[in-house]
């Protein structure tokens, strides 16, 4: 008589412990980095939508735009009265032709005032560094060292919410409709 457990699985067709820890593992390893791109996916879109607006007030105020300082509309002339045609041209010129060489003259630069002198700016104290958090691996507590930030460079602003917030009506709260 033949017996059933002769084929090599000790578990009886269940997987070993470890892989199931493994996947478990893994599962939330994945978890993790899923959660960390959809972060940086939603950061690097405030972004364009950022460098977007820029982009747009920059046509607008530069030159040639909608706010240019100097741009005023083409006042409309009446069209030119058809003149009499020109002689024909004689084979001998009239003297010596005009050099083409033309003498430019710069507009006159307008000079930029001296900043008023700012006080130095205090120092931001650095923030205290969060202990390490005992189920995240390592690579996921890493912070950026607030003492090697770039200088010279503005704090980042805050990401400003994905949706506008609720408003009451144009001229106060609505009124309900009539019966």
């Amino acid at each position: 008589m033949t017996s059933n457990k002769g084929n090599g699985n000790p578990y009886n067709g269940a997987p070993p412990k470890y892989l199931n820890d493994f996947s478990k593992a893994l599962a939330s390893e994945v978890r993790i980095l899923l959660a960390e791109v959809g972060k940086l996916r939603d950061e690097r879109r405030q972004l364009q939508f950022e460098i977007a607006e820029l982009m747009a007030v920059k046509s607008k105020h530069g030159a040639g735009g909608e706010y240019s300082p100097n741009w005023t509309p083409q006042p409309e002339a009446p069209p030119p009265a058809p003149e009499e045609a020109p002689p024909p041209p004689e084979d001998v010129p009239a003297g010596p032709a005009r050099p083409a060489w033309r003498v430019v003259h710069k507009p006159a630069q307008r000079r930029e005032r001296a900043p008023k002198a700012l006080p130095a700016p205090t120092p931001i104290p650095a923030p205290a560094i969060e202990p390490p958090k005992p189920n995240m691996p390592a690579w996921a507590q890493w912070r950026p060292n607030p003492t090697m930030a770039p200088a010279g460079l503005p704090p980042p602003a805050s990401p400003r919410p994905a949706t506008p917030a609720a408003r009451s009506g144009l001229f106060g709260p609505p009124t309900p409709p009539p019966k």
